[in-house]
Protein backbone atom coordinates (compact mmCIF):
# COMPACT_ATOMS: atom_id res chain seq x y z
CA UNK A 1 0.00 0.00 0.00
CA UNK A 2 1.20 3.07 -1.01
CA UNK A 3 -1.14 5.81 -0.94
CA UNK A 4 0.02 8.74 1.62
CA UNK A 5 -3.72 8.84 3.02
CA UNK A 6 -6.23 5.86 3.65
CA UNK A 7 -8.56 5.04 6.01
CA UNK A 8 -9.10 1.73 8.01
CA UNK A 9 -13.02 1.28 9.31
CA UNK A 10 -13.63 -1.12 12.32
CA UNK A 11 -13.61 -0.98 16.41
CA UNK A 12 -10.78 1.16 17.62
CA UNK A 13 -9.12 0.38 20.82
CA UNK A 14 -6.33 2.16 22.68
CA UNK A 15 -5.02 3.21 26.27
CA UNK A 16 -6.00 6.71 27.38
CA UNK A 17 -3.71 6.19 30.13
CA UNK A 18 -2.33 3.25 32.29
CA UNK A 19 -5.86 2.21 33.73
CA UNK A 20 -8.37 3.32 31.19
CA UNK A 21 -9.23 2.40 27.78
CA UNK A 22 -10.69 4.57 24.67
CA UNK A 23 -12.95 2.67 22.47
CA UNK A 24 -14.75 3.62 19.24
CA UNK A 25 -17.06 1.00 17.89
CA UNK A 26 -17.70 0.94 13.72
CA UNK A 27 -15.25 3.79 13.45
CA UNK A 28 -12.87 5.32 11.13
CA UNK A 29 -8.95 5.73 11.38
CA UNK A 30 -7.09 8.05 8.93
CA UNK A 31 -3.33 7.42 8.34
CA UNK A 32 -1.85 10.28 6.71
CA UNK A 33 1.99 9.93 5.93
CA UNK A 34 2.33 7.86 8.39
CA UNK A 35 0.62 9.20 11.30
CA UNK A 36 -2.48 8.89 12.68
CA UNK A 37 -4.57 11.89 11.51
CA UNK A 38 -7.48 11.09 13.36
CA UNK A 39 -10.62 8.84 14.26
CA UNK A 40 -14.05 9.64 12.95
CA UNK A 41 -17.34 8.31 13.89
CA UNK A 42 -18.35 9.66 10.48
CA UNK A 43 -16.14 10.40 8.11
CA UNK A 44 -15.94 14.57 7.26
CA UNK A 45 -16.85 15.42 3.54
CA UNK A 46 -12.98 15.94 3.05
CA UNK A 47 -12.15 12.43 3.37
CA UNK A 48 -14.61 10.30 1.59
CA UNK A 49 -12.83 10.42 -1.91
CA UNK A 50 -9.95 8.55 -0.34
CA UNK A 51 -9.29 4.74 0.11
CA UNK A 52 -11.43 3.20 3.16
CA UNK A 53 -10.39 -0.89 3.75
CA UNK A 54 -13.60 -2.00 5.94
CA UNK A 55 -12.25 -4.72 8.60
CA UNK A 56 -15.92 -4.81 9.52
CA UNK A 57 -15.98 -6.51 13.45
CA UNK A 58 -12.42 -6.40 13.35
CA UNK A 59 -10.50 -5.26 16.32
CA UNK A 60 -8.12 -2.42 15.46
CA UNK A 61 -5.39 -1.97 17.88
CA UNK A 62 -1.99 -0.09 18.56
CA UNK A 63 1.22 -2.25 17.40
CA UNK A 64 2.93 -4.07 20.33
CA UNK A 65 6.29 -2.90 21.34
CA UNK A 66 8.75 -6.12 22.33
CA UNK A 67 11.43 -4.04 24.77
CA UNK A 68 13.73 -7.23 25.22
CA UNK A 69 14.07 -9.97 22.63
CA UNK A 70 17.16 -12.25 22.04
CA UNK A 71 16.98 -13.28 18.29
CA UNK A 72 19.71 -15.69 18.33
CA UNK A 73 18.28 -17.55 21.52
CA UNK A 74 14.50 -18.37 19.23
CA UNK A 75 16.16 -21.35 18.00
CA UNK A 76 16.25 -22.97 21.77
CA UNK A 77 13.82 -21.98 23.18
CA UNK A 78 11.54 -24.05 25.63
CA UNK A 79 14.64 -25.74 26.42
CA UNK A 80 16.54 -26.04 29.99
CA UNK A 81 13.80 -23.77 32.05
CA UNK A 82 14.36 -26.27 34.83
CA UNK A 83 17.32 -24.29 35.47
CA UNK A 84 18.29 -20.29 36.65
CA UNK A 85 20.04 -17.64 35.08
CA UNK A 86 23.63 -18.00 35.55
CA UNK A 87 23.66 -22.23 34.59
CA UNK A 88 21.19 -21.38 31.95
CA UNK A 89 23.25 -19.27 30.07
CA UNK A 90 26.39 -21.79 30.23
CA UNK A 91 24.22 -24.11 29.51
CA UNK A 92 22.32 -23.32 26.69
CA UNK A 93 23.12 -19.36 25.65
CA UNK A 94 26.51 -19.64 25.33
CA UNK A 95 26.90 -22.66 23.59
CA UNK A 96 24.06 -21.43 21.22
CA UNK A 97 25.53 -18.04 20.46
CA UNK A 98 29.10 -19.35 19.29
CA UNK A 99 27.29 -20.59 16.41
CA UNK A 100 26.55 -17.54 14.89
CA UNK A 101 30.18 -16.85 13.63
CA UNK A 102 29.43 -18.67 10.51
CA UNK A 103 27.08 -16.65 8.43
CA UNK A 104 25.63 -19.17 7.24
CA UNK A 105 23.97 -20.86 10.14
CA UNK A 106 23.69 -17.45 11.62
CA UNK A 107 21.21 -16.82 8.05
CA UNK A 108 19.41 -19.71 8.37
CA UNK A 109 17.99 -19.10 12.50
CA UNK A 110 17.83 -15.43 11.87
CA UNK A 111 15.75 -15.99 8.72
CA UNK A 112 13.08 -18.12 11.03
CA UNK A 113 13.54 -15.32 13.64
CA UNK A 114 12.47 -12.76 11.41
CA UNK A 115 10.03 -14.57 9.38
CA UNK A 116 8.10 -15.30 12.89
CA UNK A 117 8.26 -11.96 14.08
CA UNK A 118 7.04 -10.17 11.14
CA UNK A 119 3.92 -12.56 11.22
CA UNK A 120 3.68 -11.96 15.40
CA UNK A 121 2.06 -9.18 16.72
CA UNK A 122 4.97 -7.43 17.57
CA UNK A 123 5.65 -4.26 15.36
CA UNK A 124 8.71 -2.87 17.39
CA UNK A 125 11.31 -4.39 19.10
CA UNK A 126 14.77 -4.06 20.72
CA UNK A 127 16.64 -7.00 19.99
CA UNK A 128 20.12 -8.50 21.33
CA UNK A 129 22.27 -10.36 18.74
CA UNK A 130 25.79 -11.54 19.07
CA UNK A 131 29.31 -10.47 20.00
CA UNK A 132 29.55 -11.54 16.26
CA UNK A 133 29.87 -8.29 13.68
CA UNK A 134 28.90 -9.74 10.79
CA UNK A 135 26.07 -12.03 11.57
CA UNK A 136 24.62 -8.81 13.63
CA UNK A 137 24.61 -6.91 10.32
CA UNK A 138 23.06 -9.93 8.74
CA UNK A 139 20.24 -9.85 11.48
CA UNK A 140 20.34 -6.13 10.66
CA UNK A 141 19.65 -6.91 6.65
CA UNK A 142 16.81 -9.37 7.56
CA UNK A 143 14.72 -7.11 9.69
CA UNK A 144 15.23 -3.77 7.71
CA UNK A 145 13.55 -6.29 4.91
CA UNK A 146 11.04 -6.99 7.11
CA UNK A 147 9.26 -3.99 7.66
CA UNK A 148 9.27 -3.93 11.70
CA UNK A 149 10.68 -1.32 13.30
CA UNK A 150 13.69 -2.27 15.45
CA UNK A 151 16.55 -1.23 17.47
CA UNK A 152 19.17 -4.12 17.20
CA UNK A 153 23.02 -4.54 19.06
CA UNK A 154 26.28 -6.19 18.97
CA UNK A 155 26.58 -7.69 22.39
CA UNK A 156 30.13 -6.98 23.54
CA UNK A 157 31.65 -9.51 26.51
CA UNK A 158 35.42 -9.28 27.42
CA UNK A 159 35.04 -11.37 30.44
CA UNK A 160 33.53 -14.05 32.59
CA UNK A 161 31.66 -15.86 29.73
CA UNK A 162 33.22 -18.97 27.52
CA UNK A 163 36.72 -17.92 25.68
CA UNK A 164 35.01 -18.95 22.39
CA UNK A 165 32.52 -15.74 23.21
CA UNK A 166 35.01 -14.00 25.21
CA UNK A 167 36.56 -10.84 23.23
CA UNK A 168 39.62 -8.97 23.75
CA UNK A 169 38.41 -5.34 25.21
CA UNK A 170 40.44 -3.23 22.68
CA UNK A 171 38.55 -5.91 19.88
CA UNK A 172 35.51 -5.20 21.41
CA UNK A 173 35.75 -2.01 20.79
CA UNK A 174 37.12 -1.94 17.78
CA UNK A 175 34.42 -4.82 16.47
CA UNK A 176 31.71 -2.37 17.81
CA UNK A 177 32.95 0.66 15.93
CA UNK A 178 33.74 -1.19 12.47
CA UNK A 179 29.73 -2.63 12.69
CA UNK A 180 28.32 1.18 13.48
CA UNK A 181 30.42 2.49 10.32
CA UNK A 182 29.06 -0.77 8.19
CA UNK A 183 25.15 -0.08 9.37
CA UNK A 184 25.63 3.68 8.83
CA UNK A 185 26.49 3.31 5.42
CA UNK A 186 23.05 1.07 4.60
CA UNK A 187 21.25 3.70 5.53
CA UNK A 188 18.29 1.81 6.93
CA UNK A 189 14.84 3.38 7.38
CA UNK A 190 13.63 1.37 10.14
CA UNK A 191 16.33 -0.59 11.88
CA UNK A 192 18.84 1.16 14.40
CA UNK A 193 21.86 -0.02 16.07
CA UNK A 194 21.53 0.37 19.79
CA UNK A 195 24.77 -0.09 22.21
CA UNK A 196 24.23 -4.03 24.11
CA UNK A 197 26.59 -4.30 26.88
CA UNK A 198 25.49 -7.73 27.97
CA UNK A 199 25.38 -7.07 31.62
CA UNK A 200 27.88 -5.54 33.92
CA UNK A 201 29.62 -8.73 34.91
CA UNK A 202 30.38 -9.73 31.59
CA UNK A 203 31.92 -6.83 31.18
CA UNK A 204 34.87 -5.33 32.51
CA UNK A 205 35.54 -1.57 33.47
CA UNK A 206 37.41 -0.81 31.09
CA UNK A 207 35.19 -1.76 28.23
CA UNK A 208 32.18 -0.15 30.04
CA UNK A 209 34.44 3.01 29.75
CA UNK A 210 35.03 2.83 26.08
CA UNK A 211 31.54 1.97 25.48
CA UNK A 212 30.26 5.11 27.21
CA UNK A 213 32.40 6.97 25.25
CA UNK A 214 31.38 5.84 21.82
CA UNK A 215 27.75 6.20 23.17
CA UNK A 216 28.31 10.10 23.42
CA UNK A 217 30.38 10.22 20.60
CA UNK A 218 27.31 8.44 18.10
CA UNK A 219 24.32 9.72 20.46
CA UNK A 220 23.33 6.10 21.04
CA UNK A 221 20.68 4.39 22.92
CA UNK A 222 21.86 0.94 25.27
CA UNK A 223 20.11 -1.86 26.44
CA UNK A 224 21.23 -4.50 29.13
CA UNK A 225 20.18 -6.59 31.78
CA UNK A 226 19.50 -5.32 35.71
CA UNK A 227 19.20 -7.06 38.71
CA UNK A 228 17.34 -9.77 37.06
CA UNK A 229 18.65 -12.83 39.81
CA UNK A 230 19.64 -12.72 43.29
CA UNK A 231 23.20 -14.36 42.78
CA UNK A 232 23.59 -12.06 39.60
CA UNK A 233 23.01 -8.71 42.01
CA UNK A 234 25.67 -10.03 44.88
CA UNK A 235 28.32 -10.71 41.97
CA UNK A 236 27.71 -6.90 40.99
CA UNK A 237 28.58 -6.03 43.98
CA UNK A 238 31.79 -8.00 44.59
CA UNK A 239 32.66 -6.72 41.26
CA UNK A 240 31.92 -3.27 41.39
CA UNK A 241 32.47 -2.19 45.37
CA UNK A 242 32.67 1.06 44.12
CA UNK A 243 29.20 1.44 42.68
CA UNK A 244 26.17 2.44 44.76
CA UNK A 245 23.92 -0.05 43.20
CA UNK A 246 23.61 -2.67 40.00
CA UNK A 247 22.66 0.70 38.27
CA UNK A 248 25.32 2.55 39.19
CA UNK A 249 27.64 0.71 37.72
CA UNK A 250 25.90 1.75 34.54
CA UNK A 251 25.42 4.90 35.52
CA UNK A 252 28.86 5.97 36.43
CA UNK A 253 29.83 4.69 32.39
CA UNK A 254 27.52 7.39 31.19
CA UNK A 255 24.80 4.28 29.99
CA UNK A 256 22.24 4.77 32.40
CA UNK A 257 19.44 7.09 30.82
CA UNK A 258 19.32 10.56 29.70
CA UNK A 259 21.79 12.76 31.02
CA UNK A 260 21.60 16.74 31.22
CA UNK A 261 24.12 16.77 28.52
CA UNK A 262 24.61 14.03 26.64
CA UNK A 263 21.25 12.16 25.72
CA UNK A 264 21.56 8.27 26.62
CA UNK A 265 17.98 6.86 25.88
CA UNK A 266 18.66 3.57 27.87
CA UNK A 267 16.20 -0.11 28.23
CA UNK A 268 16.63 -2.41 31.15
CA UNK A 269 15.20 -6.01 31.56
CA UNK A 270 13.95 -7.35 34.73
CA UNK A 271 14.49 -5.20 37.60
CA UNK A 272 13.19 -7.53 40.02
CA UNK A 273 15.79 -6.56 42.85
CA UNK A 274 16.22 -3.09 42.19
CA UNK A 275 16.43 -1.27 45.88
CA UNK A 276 14.99 2.38 46.58
CA UNK A 277 17.87 4.40 45.72
CA UNK A 278 18.46 2.13 41.92
CA UNK A 279 14.56 2.82 41.61
CA UNK A 280 15.15 6.40 42.20
CA UNK A 281 18.10 6.53 39.94
CA UNK A 282 16.14 4.90 37.02
CA UNK A 283 13.31 7.20 37.82
CA UNK A 284 15.80 10.35 37.24
CA UNK A 285 17.45 9.73 34.63
CA UNK A 286 14.18 8.39 32.79
CA UNK A 287 15.24 4.39 32.49
CA UNK A 288 12.91 1.91 30.37
CA UNK A 289 12.47 -0.95 32.45
CA UNK A 290 11.26 -4.14 30.30
CA UNK A 291 9.13 -6.75 32.67
CA UNK A 292 9.94 -9.83 31.08
CA UNK A 293 7.16 -12.32 33.45
CA UNK A 294 7.53 -15.46 31.79
CA UNK A 295 11.17 -15.70 31.40
CA UNK A 296 11.48 -14.29 35.10
CA UNK A 297 8.86 -17.41 36.30
CA UNK A 298 10.96 -20.26 34.22
CA UNK A 299 14.20 -19.06 34.93
CA UNK A 300 12.98 -18.96 38.76
CA UNK A 301 14.27 -15.06 38.91
CA UNK A 302 11.44 -13.37 40.91
CA UNK A 303 8.64 -11.57 40.29
CA UNK A 304 9.16 -7.56 39.39
CA UNK A 305 6.95 -5.36 41.68
CA UNK A 306 5.54 -3.72 38.44
CA UNK A 307 2.66 -2.17 39.96
CA UNK A 308 5.23 -0.26 42.28
CA UNK A 309 7.00 1.11 39.40
CA UNK A 310 3.98 2.33 37.37
CA UNK A 311 2.77 3.64 40.42
CA UNK A 312 6.02 6.01 41.11
CA UNK A 313 6.00 7.04 37.39
CA UNK A 314 8.68 4.85 35.96
CA UNK A 315 8.52 3.62 32.25
CA UNK A 316 7.45 0.96 31.54
CA UNK A 317 7.04 -1.85 28.85
CA UNK A 318 6.42 -5.43 28.29
CA UNK A 319 9.26 -8.14 27.04
CA UNK A 320 9.34 -11.86 25.67
CA UNK A 321 12.53 -12.37 26.55
CA UNK A 322 13.46 -15.13 24.06
CA UNK A 323 14.72 -17.68 25.14
CA UNK A 324 13.93 -17.51 29.11
CA UNK A 325 10.39 -16.75 27.30
CA UNK A 326 9.32 -19.24 25.58
CA UNK A 327 7.28 -17.77 23.02
CA UNK A 328 7.13 -14.08 20.50
CA UNK A 329 3.69 -14.14 21.59
CA UNK A 330 3.74 -10.42 23.19
CA UNK A 331 -0.19 -11.50 23.89
CA UNK A 332 0.89 -14.22 26.16
CA UNK A 333 3.31 -11.56 27.68
CA UNK A 334 0.27 -9.48 28.80
CA UNK A 335 -1.08 -12.75 30.52
CA UNK A 336 1.89 -13.38 31.72
CA UNK A 337 2.67 -10.04 33.72
CA UNK A 338 -1.22 -10.05 35.29
CA UNK A 339 -0.99 -13.48 36.41
CA UNK A 340 2.72 -13.40 38.36
CA UNK A 341 1.49 -9.72 39.65
CA UNK A 342 -0.79 -11.42 41.76
CA UNK A 343 1.17 -14.21 42.83
CA UNK A 344 3.48 -11.45 44.15
CA UNK A 345 0.76 -9.81 45.53
CA UNK A 346 -0.85 -12.94 47.16
CA UNK A 347 2.43 -14.63 48.40
CA UNK A 348 4.98 -11.38 48.77
CA UNK A 349 3.89 -8.38 49.39
CA UNK A 350 0.05 -7.23 49.52
CA UNK A 351 0.42 -3.58 49.43
CA UNK A 352 0.54 -3.46 45.56
CA UNK A 353 -2.39 -5.07 44.35
CA UNK A 354 -2.48 -7.09 41.21
CA UNK A 355 -2.44 -5.72 37.36
CA UNK A 356 -5.12 -5.25 35.67
CA UNK A 357 -5.99 -6.23 31.84
CA UNK A 358 -5.80 -2.17 30.98
CA UNK A 359 -2.42 -1.86 32.67
CA UNK A 360 -0.93 -4.66 30.70
CA UNK A 361 -2.20 -3.68 27.32
CA UNK A 362 -1.14 -0.13 28.20
CA UNK A 363 2.42 -1.78 28.93
CA UNK A 364 2.92 -3.54 25.31
CA UNK A 365 1.44 -0.44 23.35
CA UNK A 366 1.84 3.16 24.83
CA UNK A 367 4.59 2.21 27.74
CA UNK A 368 6.70 0.31 25.22
CA UNK A 369 6.14 2.13 22.31
CA UNK A 370 7.28 5.34 24.17
CA UNK A 371 11.02 4.00 24.05
CA UNK A 372 10.69 4.62 19.78
CA UNK A 373 8.86 8.15 19.88
CA UNK A 374 5.24 8.62 19.41
CA UNK A 375 4.69 5.12 19.42
CA UNK A 376 2.30 2.94 20.63
CA UNK A 377 -1.47 4.76 20.44
CA UNK A 378 -4.01 5.75 18.29
CA UNK A 379 -4.47 9.42 18.85
CA UNK A 380 -3.92 12.28 16.25
CA UNK A 381 0.08 12.58 15.77
CA UNK A 382 1.36 8.95 16.70
CA UNK A 383 3.13 7.13 14.33
CA UNK A 384 0.26 4.32 12.24
CA UNK A 385 0.99 1.22 14.11
CA UNK A 386 -1.80 -1.05 14.09
CA UNK A 387 -3.03 -4.35 14.38
CA UNK A 388 -6.28 -5.96 12.74
CA UNK A 389 -7.68 -8.47 15.05
CA UNK A 390 -10.22 -10.63 13.74
CA UNK A 391 -11.22 -12.74 17.01
CA UNK A 392 -14.78 -14.21 15.42
CA UNK A 393 -13.38 -17.79 16.49
CA UNK A 394 -12.99 -16.59 19.58
CA UNK A 395 -16.84 -16.49 20.35
CA UNK A 396 -17.30 -12.51 20.70
CA UNK A 397 -20.74 -12.65 20.17
CA UNK A 398 -22.35 -11.45 23.32
CA UNK A 399 -19.25 -9.74 24.07
CA UNK A 400 -18.39 -5.90 25.53
CA UNK A 401 -15.26 -4.64 23.29
CA UNK A 402 -13.30 -4.79 26.81
CA UNK A 403 -14.51 -8.58 27.15
CA UNK A 404 -13.35 -9.09 23.47
CA UNK A 405 -9.85 -7.63 24.33
CA UNK A 406 -9.08 -9.57 27.55
CA UNK A 407 -9.99 -12.68 26.02
CA UNK A 408 -7.73 -11.36 22.76
CA UNK A 409 -4.64 -10.87 25.48
CA UNK A 410 -5.39 -14.55 26.72
CA UNK A 411 -6.24 -16.99 23.57
CA UNK A 412 -5.09 -14.88 20.46
CA UNK A 413 -1.75 -15.06 18.20
CA UNK A 414 -0.82 -14.59 14.78
CA UNK A 415 -3.43 -16.57 13.35
CA UNK A 416 -6.14 -13.49 14.57
CA UNK A 417 -3.86 -10.84 13.01
CA UNK A 418 -5.71 -9.98 9.85
CA UNK A 419 -3.17 -7.40 8.78
CA UNK A 420 -0.35 -5.42 9.87
CA UNK A 421 0.67 -2.06 9.58
CA UNK A 422 4.04 -0.38 10.84
CA UNK A 423 4.65 3.65 10.28
CA UNK A 424 1.71 3.35 7.51
CA UNK A 425 2.68 0.86 5.85
CA UNK A 426 1.05 -2.94 5.48
CA UNK A 427 3.04 -5.65 6.17
CA UNK A 428 0.63 -8.34 5.23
Amino acid sequence: MNESLFILKGTIVYSKNQSELEIYEKSYLVCNNGVVEGIYKTLPEHLEKHLVIDYKDAILMPGITDLHIHAPQYAFRGFGMDMELLDWLEAYTFPEENKYHSLEYAKKAYESFVKNMKHSVTTRACVFATVHEQSTVLLMDLLEQSGLCTYVGKVNMDRNCPDYLKEETDNSVQSTLTWLNKVKEKEYKNTKPILTPRFIPSCSDDLMRQLGEIQKEYNLSVQSHLSENPEEVTWVKELCPWSENYGDAYYQFGLFGDKEKEPCKTVMAHCIYSDKNEVELMKKQGVFVAHCPESNSNLSSGIAPIRMYLEQGLQVGLGSDVAGGTTENMFRAMAHAIQVSKLRWRLQDSRWKPLGMEEAFYMATKGGGAFFGKVGSLEPGYEFDVLVIDDAELNREQLSIKQRLERIIYLADDRHIKAKYVKGRKLF
